[in-house]
């Protein structure tokens, strides 16, 4: 089992909105907002090679979207189709894409246009994996997450019979060694890979339920989530799930400068995290 960090660019949102209640005063100390409020973040995506199995894991933007859209967004530092420009990654060897799920910054790279405007998958060899309580949620969305849900992310891939499901089985061993929890605090059903490395520590890739570390404390939750209390109750039981690890690392999809860390009590009882530069 081998897993390897891609940095696929950065973007940027709202301060506000990415810590809620939390006020301003405390928040913009960590990650500093520019003059219209808006913080920079990572779109950090993980590659998981396990027998003949190449697996990347969430995709990113992309470049689907239109001028106005992204405008509002400032993405910038690259994407996942620039890694594949520059030989960093070769899309034919690409067996898998996992989608943690289906919120545009996580699931644009996944398609790309041609130059004939033709909606083609940008990993030509691999199977598309999502779970189908997640996509009829995003199929169908509320009006809170409508602008996040954008079809032609995500629609194609059925379409074009590259989608397939995982079960929403808490605890599902998709793969030898890659188990899979579901949360439905931030979305419905969004999938949390925990992948259990040779030497026998757990990495995990919460997606949006931990975004960064600067999210470690309970009440940092997104104005984005659904079901906000729902979510600081599934970030209490994911905790406790990685203290009860031997060792365990978290891989972390927007921090805009730590890739990974371990999670740990301090001294006031409080979680926090302690960055780490390598997977072990």
């Amino acid at each position: 089992m081998k897993v390897s960090i891609l940095e696929s660019g950065k973007f940027k949102l709202d301060g506000g909105a990415m810590f809620g209640v939390v006020p301003k005063s405390m928040w913009n100390k960590q990650n500093p907002a520019d003059e219209n409020n808006m913080c920079t973040w990572a779109t950090r995506l993980i590659i998981v090679e396990t027998g003949d199995r190449k697996i990347l894991i969430d995709s990113g933007i992309g470049r689907k979207q239109g001028a106005k859209f992204l405008s509002h967004f400032h993405p910038h530092d690259g994407d996942i189709h620039q890694n594949i420009e520059d030989g960093i990654l070769d899309p034919t060897t690409i067996t898998d894409v996992l989608l943690t799920h289906l919120h545009f910054d996580h699931c644009g790279g996944a398609l790309y246009n041609d130059q004939e405007g033709n909606i083609l998958p940008t990993f030509p060899n691999a199977t598309y994996w999502s779970n189908e309580q997640h996509f009829n949620w995003a199929y169908t969305p509320n009006p809170r997450e409508k602008a996040s849900f954008l079809k032609e992310n995500f629609v194609p891939l059925k379409d074009q019979g590259l989608l397939k499901f995982i079960p929403t089985i808490q605890g599902y061993e998709w793969l030898p060694g890659i188990t899979m929890r579901f949360y439905y605090g931030h979305t419905e059903a969004m999938m949390v890979p925990e992948i259990t490395l040779d030497n026998g520590t757990k990495l995990y890739f919460p997606a949006d339920l931990l975004p960064s570390m600067h999210h470690v404390r309970l009440p940092y939750v997104m104005s984005y989530d659904i079901r906000p209390l729902k979510s600081m109750e599934e970030r209490k039981a994911f905790y406790d799930l990685v203290l009860s690890q031997e060792k365990a690392l978290i891989v972390f999809e927007h921090d805009p400068i730590h890739q990974l860390g371990e999670l740990y009590l301090n001294e006031r009882g409080r979680y926090a995290i302690n960055p780490h530069v390598a997977i072990d």
